[in-house]
């Protein structure tokens, strides 16, 4: 681009140059009375001169407006290019996320089938209401919060069957979000960490989640005392990293999350400026 504005300009000077040099040239070449040359010459010299200037004016301002134009349509398709490299990022994303949500969730219903518990049917239900949303609900790029939260409250119950204690697994929920908007499953993976790594052999665990909304901020925050689960090295950080991910394309600049990962307890902040 800037090999072809130099040549551009410098074929718009030397074309101003040799006009004015022709133009300057056409009194003397024309045979016309020597008086009326002397008397008249001067403005003859003029008027060839303001016309070069204004067709080498025109010449200029329809380069301008090409260029102008290549550089609309090149920042144009580079946008297009952008817009549709993000969608693919965001697409690979989900399309990791929504298996290993599935993964987990079916594992909770195992642990209720194999020990015959009468909730496992209840389960299997609130598990399906899991399942619609992930599937249909989150092809969106933005849901309504209060679904996202309904979603999130089924899990907890669902959890909440499996585990064999439950009294210090705590969800509280504060503000008006009945018209906010969110990207779907953003707090969800936080919340599935928090139980997988959070609960211990016997079915123990201590989640304490709080989302709070103000106008159109919110505030998430979740702990969980570190269980005594052995972490797979291969696997495990997918969905951190997933979230973590899909935050910086989502929220670029409207996000702050904090990780703390303390000897017992493992917290997480998360801030987003809302839609």
């Amino acid at each position: 681009m800037k090999k072809r504005i130099f040549m551009y300009l410098g074929a718009s000077i030397a074309f101003l140059i040799g006009f004015e040099v022709l133009a300057l040239q056409i009194p003397t070449l024309i045979p016309i009375d020597q008086l009326e040359l002397s008397q008249n010459g001067f403005l003859y010299k003029i008027r060839y001169v303001v016309i070069g200037f204004a067709l080498t004016a025109f010449f200029l301002f329809g380069g301008i407006v090409r260029l102008m134009k290549h550089i609309y349509i090149r920042d144009k398709a580079l946008q297009q290019k952008d817009i549709r490299k993000t969608r693919t990022e965001l697409e690979y994303l989900k399309a990791q996320l929504n298996p290993h949500f599935l993964f987990n969730s079916l594992n909770c219903i195992y642990s209720l089938v194999r020990d015959n518990s009468r909730e496992a049917s209840n389960a299997v239900i609130i598990l399906s209401e899991l399942m619609r949303y992930t599937l249909y609900e989150s092809n969106q790029d933005r849901v309504l919060l209060s679904k996202d939260i309904e979603n999130i409250k089924n899990y907890v119950s669902l959890q909440k069957l499996r585990l064999s204690n439950s009294e210090k697994v705590h969800l509280k929920i504060k503000g008006d979000f009945d018209k906010q908007r969110i990207a779907p499953l953003i707090m969800m993976t936080f919340i599935e960490n928090a139980f997988k790594y959070g609960t211990d052999f016997d079915g123990r665990t201590e989640v304490n989640i709080v989302i709070q909304v103000i106008g159109n901020h919110l505030f998430f925050d979740i702990s969980n005392l570190r269980g005594n689960r052995n972490i797979d090295k291969n696997n495990s950080g997918i969905g951190l990293n997933n979230v973590n991910g899909r935050l910086n394309l989502l929220y670029p600049h409207t996000h702050r999350l904090e990780i703390n990962k303390g000897n017992n307890i493992f917290n997480v902040k998360l801030h987003l400026t809302l839609d």
